[in-house]
């Protein structure tokens, strides 16, 4: 593929909102995670949860108000991101822009907090508007009318990978002539049926999570937003690039990776091949790493497979926890902000690697010039994608 120019970009998290905040919290080794008290949840896990979302979203927008939205509001906010979108617009015409977002669970916490105010006769409110909450496309919708956009737009839900594969559907609509730009990203917020679910399948972890970790147990579950503008490269010539993206479905599971890594492997070898690049042109990799026993060590053997055992990696979920349908974009910017600042990041709250994974984890921060990085997001079903970016050419 042709590489694209990632000509700006933002995020919010539990680290904070905006770029600055997760590069500090990254340079300095601070995880954002904390003992879950979200809403009413009686569980015993923590979770990454985003402290500025109790304002309803502007006043034009109403109806879209939820806190899927409202974690989508807040990032579009940052880093100049919405003033970038516009002068893109002016440029190309609203048209001409694409908007592609992942969720994994949208507003569905609406229709949770819905449910226990049914009425007598078990009718949901009056006030419940389910097309701009819950219903996925609510998103891409939401963020088109906040960036006075028109053009396709569209949402991929494919569980922890939809932020991921919105990179490929971007670039094969700009690489087919239908748009001149396209704002990638998504957003996935806390609700009850994440957190009691992954908690009925024995995922959740009753501390902080530690992937690739000795003894790990399961997830902390996160919330986060991301968002990327893409353009031609003639347009940000110095911008840094989206080199390759690579997919695939091993269908092993409904909720298991293939214990050899199959899928994953597939992903990350074609995500190179899309790049034309090699193995030995990676110089850091952000593993999808969730802390559970099979998904790391599926994704330990395909890494192996591919890279061998010397290329530093890690998960950053031990900062800022899986954030499901938005893991893909924040960990895509978070590989971003290591080519800009030469350094890889340490995964945070591991401090020994399981002895039977051979990857090159790291549990410090490595200072060293970065070059290309490959980042993994591998979703429920066997839904994998891999992407790689550089730095400025």
């Amino acid at each position: 593929m042709q590489p694209l120019a990632i000509s700006r970009y933002t995020l919010a998290n539990c680290l904070g909102a905006g770029v600055a905040a997760t590069l500090a919290a990254m340079r300095d080794q601070r995880s954002g995670l904390s003992r879950c008290a979200f809403a009413d949840v009686e569980l015993d896990t923590w979770v990454g949860t985003v402290g500025a979302l109790d304002a309803p979203v502007r006043e034009e927008l109403r109806a879209y108000d939820c806190r899927n939205n409202r974690l989508a509001e807040l990032a579009l906010a940052q880093d100049d991101f919405a003033a970038a979108v516009a002068a893109a617009r002016d440029k190309y015409g609203a048209t001409r822009i694409g908007v592609f977002m992942g969720t994994s669970t949208s507003g569905i916490l609406a229709t949770e907090e819905a449910y226990r105010r049914r009425l007598a006769d078990g009718a949901l409110p009056a006030d419940f508007n389910y097309s701009q909450t819950q219903n996925t496309y609510s998103l891409a919708d939401f963020t088109q009318r906040v960036l006075g956009l028109a053009g396709p737009a569209m949402v991929v839900s494919s569980a922890c990978s939809s932020t991921a594969k919105v990179f490929g559907h971007a670039q094969r609509m700009l690489a087919a002539g239908f748009i001149d730009a396209a704002v990638v990203g998504g957003v996935d917020s806390l609700c009850l049926t994440t957190l009691y679910g992954f908690n009925s399948l024995g995922l959740v972890s009753p501390q902080p999570c530690r992937p690739f970790g000795a003894g790990r147990d399961g997830i902390s579950i996160g919330e986060g937003a991301g968002f990327a503008l893409l353009e031609r490269m003639d347009a940000a010539p110095h911008a840094p690039r989206l080199l390759g993206v690579g997919e695939s479905s091993d269908a092993y599971h409904m909720s298991s990776p293939h214990p050899e890594g199959e899928g994953a492997h597939t992903a990350m070898r074609r995500a190179l091949d899309a790049a034309r690049l090699t193995p030995s042109d990676i110089g850091y990799i952000n593993l999808h790493g969730t802390a559970t026993p099979a998904n790391d060590a599926s994704e330990d053997k395909a890494v192996v497979r591919l890279f061998g055992e010397k290329t530093p990696a890690s998960s950053t979920k031990g900062a800022h926890g899986h954030l499901l349908g938005a893991a893909g974009i924040t960990e895509a910017i978070i590989g971003l902000l290591a080519i800009a600042n030469n350094f890889m990041p340490a995964g945070l709250n591991t401090t020994e690697v399981d002895g039977e994974l051979k990857t090159d984890y790291l549990l410090q921060n490595r200072e060293g010039r970065v070059g290309a990085v490959l980042s993994n997001s591998f979703g429920f079903g066997g839904s994998n994608c891999a992407v790689v970016l550089g730095g400025a050419a």
